[in-house]
């Protein structure tokens, strides 16, 4: 079976609209948290890494008119063009489309919006994407919680693998809306401050916005310098509760053992792992359960959440891209905001920018509904 790779990659987020702009900012340790005072968001000042408004009108405003596109279809299109022009990659009917997010254009449901409500449909989502680029084939959107992200590389890897198509773009996002804001503070998830994951002062999330994109190929002919191999992947829903993690960490668990197990891979081929960390009592609470389990406790860890808050759909593509660089530039990036460990099994939290050389990482992501994805991706340059 041929190889199959990430390559070409772009994200459009609070800290850039670029991916090397991005990477770069997190080297300097700059996170795209901020107190947030918008009523027609939520009635109290809160933080969230969102993106500036302005800036993001302005950007969307050179590819063309931007009135008949909402927000997050702003975001997606910006990040996903960028890709699609520097492969070159003529869209045929090999190439499919994936878009990957939890609640899509929920904003258009409010009363005060002026776009038609069935632009919250993740159907019509996908059928603007699209046209907008002419895609040939049919889109795919993938919503699947938190996991949406990571799994949407797992599923266009099997889809090039059974010949259904020869590459795949991949575009995921979410937007900061009232609707999300209300429904995490309705669990007490929301943190009064920038979130700090797995650490024993942390107390709850931050919600950010993103729309992140790749290209999964098997060419190598169309490898960027940062490319990756994914070498495996695997999913387990370990149905435990509608919202809340297995408190064995089963899921998680049996997730990274299948990735391992098809990447012929174990602890000690991971130099580090880019994990969920959502900064809530019992998904790293979990997660250190799962990992240690698996006699990961040891390996550099961090979450990026601390950097972008938690971008939903977008997550686990957001972190895979930034894992993707980070083997590139052979840096290790910190936990931002970590200062003491919080979880009852041992974790090696990654504290400060550190120059390492990597070949391997582990990706993992948890949601709601018990789902959990784990991924192992190798460099593919040295």
């Amino acid at each position: 079976m041929n190889k199959t790779y990430l390559s070409y990659n772009n994200i459009v987020s609070a800290l850039g609209f670029d991916s090397p702009r991005v990477v770069q900012n997190i080297h300097e340790g700059i996170s795209g948290i901020t107190l947030i005072e918008d009523e027609n968001l939520f009635p109290n000042p809160f933080y969230a890494s969102i993106i500036d408004s302005n800036s993001l009108k302005e950007a969307f405003g050179l590819l063309g008119p931007n009135s008949d596109y909402t927000r997050l279809e702003q975001m997606m299109i910006m990040s996903l063009d960028k890709i699609i022009k520097e492969s070159s990659v003529k869209l045929t009917d090999r190439v499919g489309l994936i878009i990957s997010t939890t609640k899509g254009n929920i904003d258009t449901l409010d009363p005060t919006n002026p776009m038609p409500k069935e632009r919250a449909y993740l159907g019509t989502l996908g059928h603007i994407i699209k046209n907008y680029f002419r895609f040939v084939t049919e889109p795919i959107v993938l919503s699947n919680a938190c996991v949406s992200g990571i799994l949407a590389i797992s599923i266009a890897k099997r889809f090039i693998a059974q010949g259904t198509f020869d590459q795949v773009f991949i575009v995921g996002g979410d937007i900061v809306s009232n609707f999300i804001l209300s429904g995490f503070n309705s669990f007490q998830a929301m943190s009064p401050l920038p979130c700090k994951p797995y650490c024993k002062e942390r107390s709850g999330i931050n919600i950010g916005e993103v729309a992140a994109s790749v290209l999964v190929t098997t060419e190598q002919k169309k490898l960027v310098p940062e490319a990756v191999e994914i070498m495996g992947e695997a999913s387990c829903n370990d149905a435990n509760h509608i919202s809340g993690p297995s408190r064995t960490g089963e899921g998680l668990y049996r997730s990274i053992q299948s990735a391992f197990k098809e990447a012929n891979a174990g602890p000690q081929d991971i130099d580090y792992i880019s994990a969920h960390g959502t900064a809530t009592n019992f998904n790293d609470e979990m997660e250190a359960i799962a990992l240690n389990r698996l006699d990961l406790g040891g390996v550099p860890l961090n979450s990026l959440k601390g950097y972008f808050g938690h971008t939903l759909g977008g997550s686990g593509l957001l972190e895979t891209i930034v894992g993707m660089h980070s083997l590139y530039h052979n840096t290790l990036y910190p936990s931002i905001g970590f200062t003491e460990l919080g979880v009852s099994q041992p974790l090696n939290i990654i504290r400060a920018t550190t120059a390492k050389k990597l070949d391997c990482f582990l990706k993992t992501a948890s949601g709601f509904g018990g789902c959990n994805t784990a991924a192992v991706f190798k460099k593919v340059q040295s």
